[in-house]
């Protein structure tokens, strides 16, 4: 040990934490660009000196700002810019025989991580997942071994830590072959808890993880904090459902009315919007307790009560109007939508898996475009009725 210590300049002993305006003499392990915008942010405290160059220390306290880019990510706001820029972190103050913890480097997957460090001595690795998460990643494929040899041999890893472990959370087993990142690069993959929050027990226990730390919970709170993405992923899709409903409204037997457009065409927008919203936030909600295993019934069922409901209030309001061809639309129209809303969510929720979801849609999306088409069609010809 002391003689690798000896082979280091003496600006880069693995552990000295230095100032962030001090300059390192060693070969950086990100890019003197990268790190000098790395400065800049506010999560980054520090930069450590190791074999392979300057490192920079992140914080393990969430600021205003880190909470505040999260909420926007959740509204869908900024969020392909939501990532970490790839490469070696250091937590506290790690040496050679401290854990490597592998991130992907979706942001709030690294606030996560690193929140739930404090007072660990760690190096965080972060892959490029091209700013996913950890389990849409794996299942894309950008969470997998290439990437983490890439990373690997990229950032010097087997210069900075003596050991060849890397820890990896759970969610990413479907995308890495352990073996092969170990008969490629020699370091040894163990998946440590699902939960950013079970990482201390975990390294207390000596790398054991629990029954529980391996179980997938989906409660209602973890399903609620998706709503948000569930209502920007088409909004601006019903959003021009509701533009043409208004402008065909104006339709009728004796040409165009202006009138209409301004009643039957706004309910109409607005009924859409109303059921779109409601489908997108009932639909996580209420998941476990909707009728049917397919998603895309749990959404025509939702459909089918909203049409009921919001119509029966609406009625007055020239949206039936005692025509059964307008009826019969609505009732096809909502029940089509909310399937499709509905359906969306099975990249969000732990009840599915790819080939059923693959099954699913076959089934499904020629029925919802025939239900929109044909409700759509019955509703242009009640105008006319």
């Amino acid at each position: 040990m002391d003689e690798k210590k000896s082979q280091i300049p003496s600006c880069c002993t693995p552990v000295q934490e230095k100032p962030l305006e001090t300059p390192c003499c060693c070969a950086p392990v990100l890019e003197s660009k990268t790190l000098h915008s790395l400065r800049k942010e506010s999560w980054v405290k520090g930069m450590v000196d190791t074999s392979v160059g300057a490192i920079p220390i992140v914080s393990t306290i969430l600021q205003f700002s880190d909470r505040w880019d999260r909420w926007k990510a959740r509204w869908t706001i900024g969020r392909m810019r939501y990532s970490v820029e790839p490469g070696l972190y250091a937590v506290g103050q790690p040496n050679s025989e401290s854990p490597v913890l592998v991130s992907a480097n979706y942001k709030m997957s690294f606030d996560r991580l690193r929140s739930e460090l404090s007072g660990i001595d760690a190096w965080i690795l972060v892959i490029d997942t091209k700013g996913i998460n950890v389990w849409c990643s794996a299942g894309k494929g950008t969470f997998g071994a290439d990437e983490i040899v890439k990373r690997i041999q990229e950032v010097g890893l087997e210069k900075v830590v003596s050991h060849r472990r890397l820890i990896l959370p759970q969610l990413s087993a479907p995308g890495v072959c352990a073996h092969e990142v170990k008969q490629r690069i020699g370091f040894r993959v163990m998946y440590g808890p699902i939960r950013a929050k079970d990482i201390r027990q975990y390294l207390e226990s000596g790398m054991k993880a629990s029954p529980e730390m391996r179980r997938v919970h989906f409660r209602i709170k973890d399903r609620i904090v998706l709503i948000p993405t569930e209502i920007m992923a088409f909004l601006k899709y019903a959003m021009l459902g509701a533009v043409i409903l208004f402008l065909l409204s104006g339709l009728n037997s004796h040409g165009v009315s202006f009138a209409n457009m301004l009643t039957t065409g706004v309910w109409s927008g607005i009924l859409l919007l109303v059921t779109y919203v409601m489908v997108a936030t009932l639909t996580p909600m209420l998941l476990p307790w909707l009728p049917g295993r397919a998603f895309s019934l749990k959404g025509a069922w939702i459909g089918l009560v909203v049409s009921v409901v919001v119509l029966g209030i609406t009625g007055s309001r020239e949206l039936i109007s005692s025509n059964l061809f307008i009826a019969i639309s609505w009732f096809l129209i909502l029940s089509a939508v909310s399937s499709f809303v509905a359906m969306n969510f099975t990249g969000a929720s732990t009840y599915t898996s790819l080939s059923g979801v693959r099954k699913e849609m076959k089934v499904a999306v020629p029925l919802q475009i025939a239900g929109t088409a044909v409700g759509l069609g019955l509703w242009i010809a009640g105008r006319f009725v």
